[in-house]
């Protein structure tokens, strides 16, 4: 991802719009400092997929991260078949499927990151996060070692979902922590809110995490319309500017 993309080369959110609109008034209100994403998982037409890309990347200086949708790991292909034709900015993966994408991308600058599972041991995460290894045992790895694989299958982040917000707030600074250690970014997602982002952020820069990508969606979005609410980017970017 560039790196004015990160308020003070720190901060970036991560939210959905639902229109080109919605997208521009997001992307301005936070001054650039958050990516907008589209989900596979609301295509079945790939090429209908990439035009959406390229629409709204047009809008708003390519700031697109093209997600999964609620994390599905049957989603992850329809994610490869997108990024052959187009490249965003930010791309979402299941940890299986990584290094594919890389090789998809045919390029080393990507943003790829990579989901993985909380584990119930601290320090711990589940790394079986694929359509059929999410059907099996978990594969529960330390941390530190996660960040290694992911690295070395070409991946530039954590993805830790499901969060709950702060319900695992042990775990989620062990994780922190290893990121810092490893120079690694971490992205949060799940349950995270206008009332708990500023502790879910900054737990994360105090552990040292060079970049932090919150994903903040339904919490922040009209149930009826989908309309992500400015007015609640407004309230994360002023805690944004506060924290980092």
């Amino acid at each position: 991802m560039q790196h004015k993309r990160y308020y003070n080369n720190k901060i970036c959110l991560n939210v959905l719009a639902n229109s080109i609109e919605n997208a521009k008034e997001i992307y301005h209100t936070a001054e650039g400092h958050a990516v907008i994403g589209l989900l596979a998982s609301n295509y079945t037409d790939v090429d209908k997929a990439v035009d959406d890309v390229q629409l709204y990347g047009e809008a708003i200086d390519r700031a697109i991260s093209l997600g999964l949708g609620g994390g599905d790991p049957n989603q992850w292909k329809m994610v490869t078949d997108i990024c052959r034709k187009v490249t965003p900015e930010h791309i979402n993966q299941v940890f299986p499927a990584v290094a594919y994408t890389r090789a998809c991308v045919q390029n080393e600058t990507s943003h790829i990151n990579c989901l993985v599972n909380p584990a119930e041991t601290p320090g711990y995460v589940n790394i079986a996060t694929g359509p059929m290894s999410a059907q099996e045992p978990a594969v529960n790895i330390p941390i530190r070692s996660a960040i290694t694989l992911i690295s070395e299958m070409g991946g530039n982040a954590i993805k830790l979902f499901p969060m709950n917000g702060l319900a695992m707030r042990q775990h989620y600074v062990k994780i922190a922590e290893a990121c810092g250690e490893a120079g690694f970014i971490l992205e949060p997602t799940g349950g995270i809110t206008v009332d708990n982002f500023e502790e879910i952020v900054s737990l994360a820069l105090e552990a040292g995490v060079p970049k932090v990508i919150p994903h903040v969606y339904s919490s922040i979005m009209d149930p009826d319309t989908g309309i992500t609410r400015v007015e609640a980017i407004k309230k994360l970017f002023k805690i944004m500017k506060k924290i980092g």
